[in-house]
């Protein structure tokens, strides 16, 4: 798997903010122009969210206290779009800013303007593919699974911290309609470590599985790291390369695109770890494993039998 990475993500200024150039102006990319992914944004979200993406960009507002814009933004914005859907069609992983997994059709959220992979597998379901999004970001990515949340043709699976920001997530929210069955949170107790973050993953892979995905859309976030500011897990980047590795394994066809990651200081190794995983290669930004508190095993071994519960009409796995 390859990386995609314009420069022009720098354009969206967000100051001492969390989610800041540093993120990735000192990974050392190689660099290409992307193309726009203008054309592709009508089909989440809305004419009106649209617009208003673009005018606040133009005069540098706030879209919320926590998601700020800038007048680079709407360049790094839509070409973060399109080298998702590059992503998607090449297997690829499209390195860029700002995030997108918080962004609903009609509101921008949680550091995130327009919801980049969301959009690349919209665009593969309308073509007929059966998509997997999987969502490793230590936050839910609220937007993705509300977009997807009465579709049967796009499981969303996540792991992330809950309680924590957005403050949904939790196992009893499996889809809605016909999308019932087709949304799965694995939702890691604060304090989880790589013991149970990769039972997570793998308690809940038989059900991703048994879906057959065409494609796999990975929202690649390594805010769950142990020294990132935001969150309280403690997955190490032991965790990130096996999940790469597990996931090249597991399924042919797989692209990704980067979501959060705030210590700048340790994103670059984790984002490393995740490429020698899915490309085969040993895990160089080696870290020591983590254990969870024995308590957190019963609480998360509690969730995921309610999730089991909720899946087994859909799933037999």
């Amino acid at each position: 798997m390859r990386t995609i990475y314009d420069p022009v993500s720098l354009g969206h200024q967000t100051g001492g903010h969390p989610e800041n150039i540093q993120r990735l102006a000192g990974l050392g990319l190689a660099e290409e122009v992307v193309p726009s992914g203008e054309e592709f944004l009508g089909l989440v979200h809305t004419a009106n969210q649209i617009g208003l993406i673009r005018r606040a960009c133009a005069q540098g507002a706030e879209l919320d206290p926590d998601t700020l814009a800038s007048p680079g933004s709407w360049e790094a914005a839509i070409r973060a779009v399109g080298a998702t859907v590059m992503a998607s069609e090449e297997g690829a992983f499209a390195l860029v800013r700002p995030p997108g997994h918080h962004a609903y059709p009609s509101r921008a959220s949680g550091f995130c303007l327009f919801n980049n992979v969301a959009i690349a597998a919209r665009r593969l379901a309308n073509a007929g593919k059966r998509v997997l999004v999987f969502d490793f970001d230590g936050h839910l990515g609220d937007g993705t699974e509300k977009i997807f949340e009465e579709d049967d043709q796009v499981l969303y699976w996540s792991l992330h911290q809950y309680p924590a920001f957005p403050g949904n997530g939790s196992e009893d929210e499996i889809g809605v309609g016909k999308g019932r069955g087709f949304t799965v949170n694995v939702p890691l107790p604060p304090g989880s470590g790589d013991d149970l973050f990769m039972e997570g993953v793998q308690r809940t892979l038989p059900v991703a599985k048994a879906f057959a995905p065409d494609i796999v859309a990975v929202s690649a976030g390594f805010d769950a790291h142990l020294l990132d500011p935001l969150l309280e897990l403690k997955v190490t980047n032991n965790s990130f390369h096996e999940i790469g590795r597990l996931l090249a394994g597991e399924f042919d066809n797989v692209f990704a695109t980067l979501e959060g990651g705030y210590n700048t200081d340790v994103l670059g190794g984790s984002i490393h770890a995740f490429l020698d995983g899915i490309n085969g290669e040993p895990l160089q930004a080696t870290e020591a494993k983590t254990d969870s508190p024995f308590q957190l095993h019963d609480e998360l071994g509690m969730r995921l039998d309610t999730l089991e519960h909720h899946l087994a009409e859909f799933w037999n796995p």
